[in-house]
């Protein structure tokens, strides 16, 4: 029987009561290379997984603003939870984007997980009644949970030219190839997913560019207002929610090992004591406020053009894309001062705070993330330029 859907302050409380369970779970996702059973069952119970499932099917249906509160607090507890249901969510949303016949048989249990490939290192040709995919997708994050997988796939034409398309395909009709052997992020389970001639029909198909900016037609939700941020947007507002909702869980760590320590090879006792600590304590907290802030306005606009039925601008998206990744910067940057602030014992992989710091270095890696790529993005549209890419 599927749990009682909850209202959104019901289900941010019922997470808040996960998050002790995600953390002592942590060690154990970074060791399995995934997210473990009873973190998923305690998130499903929760609800987390109805949150961008329409409510026509059983979903919550919940505003941005609202999933990335959300995906801040089980990132608190455990920052590959919290990336992976960045993911995840963003997955759902588009899925939200093709045909109702499809819709219909991704969202029947109201509750879905969809991973997301977004390169597109896989092809589709034609066949009989729809397309055969075939591919490797690196990287694909949350894929062993999946229950869908949106991939990217090229089409080649006969002169030459290739058009892109978003692939939907049960996660069940493709192979994991366990290669994820990292050095930080390990528990996303970002292993790579093969399709070889994979049959597609036709509906699950659609086109990359009208995906990304949330344009497909022939589903009852086109044109409809209030949900519709456009995928890249919807993305940068998560991250930059699971980024500082991983700083705030490095802060309350780095408070709870505080008492009884002392600063060793000196005469400080209580390293609470030491300005050097209060100042550093304080720098790390203005960070994260900071960063919430910029990320508040962020969705604020991002919700104002979603109830307008309005496309951001292609300045508002460049925007966004500086101001999400300046924010979690900042959070990146608390961690790393807590961090360094630790002492030498951090190190020991029995004190969680080094996954959260090792986590927080690696997903600020990630291409949609890196802080000089979407600085200059914002840049050159400050200065009049075009933005210098499509991915907006």
């Amino acid at each position: 029987m599927a749990p009682a859907l909850q209202d959104s302050p019901g289900l941010l409380r019922t997470v808040r009561e996960v998050v002790p369970l995600l953390r002592e779970h942590g060690r154990a996702a970074e060791e399995q290379g995934r997210i473990p059973r009873e973190s998923l069952r305690a998130l499903e119970r929760a609800g987390v997984f109805r949150m961008a499932v329409p409510e026509r099917f059983g979903g919550l249906g919940l505003p941005l603003a609202e999933q990335a509160r959300v995906v801040g607090e089980i990132a608190r507890g455990c920052p590959a939870s919290g990336w992976n249901l960045t993911g995840w969510l963003t997955g759902t949303v588009m899925a939200g984007l093709y045909p109702d016949a499809v819709q219909e048989e991704v969202f029947a249990g109201g509750s879905v997980r969809v991973s997301v490939g977004f390169a597109p290192t896989g092809t589709v040709r034609e066949t009989a009644g729809g397309r055969l995919l075939s591919g490797r997708w690196n990287y694909n994050s949350g894929v062993h949970a999946a229950d869908w997988d949106c991939l990217a796939a090229v089409r080649p034409g006969p002169d030459g030219t290739e058009e892109e398309f978003f692939v939907l395909v049960p996660t069940r009709e493709l192979s994991l190839v366990e290669d994820w052997d990292v050095s930080a992020a390990r528990g996303t389970g970002s292993v790579t997913a093969v399709a070889e001639d994979v049959f597609v029909p036709a509906e699950r198909v659609a086109s990359y560019e009208e995906v990304t900016l949330g344009t497909t037609g022939g589903r009852w939700n086109a044109g409809t207002a209030g949900r519709n941020y456009g995928v890249v947007a919807f993305v940068m507002g998560l991250y930059a929610s699971m980024a500082l909702g991983l700083a705030r869980g490095a802060q309350e760590l780095f408070l709870e090992r505080l008492p009884g320590r002392g600063i060793t090879y000196t005469d400080w006792e209580d390293q609470r004591a030491h300005p050097l600590t209060q100042r550093q304590v304080a720098l790390a907290a203005n960070k994260i406020t900071a960063g919430a802030a910029l990320t508040g306005e962020v969705l604020a606009l991002l919700q104002r053009r979603a109830d307008a039925g309005e496309q951001p601008s292609t300045e508002e998206k460049a925007l966004v894309r500086g101001r999400a990744a300046f924010a979690a910067s900042l959070a990146k940057e608390a961690v790393e001062v807590l961090h360094s602030a630790s002492g030498a014992s951090v190190i020991k992989r029995s004190v969680p705070l080094q996954r959260f710091h090792r986590d927080m270095l690696a997903f600020s890696l990630h291409a949609l993330g890196q802080i000089d790529t979407n600085m200059e993005i914002q840049g050159r549209v400050l200065l009049g330029l075009t933005p210098g890419t499509d991915i907006l």
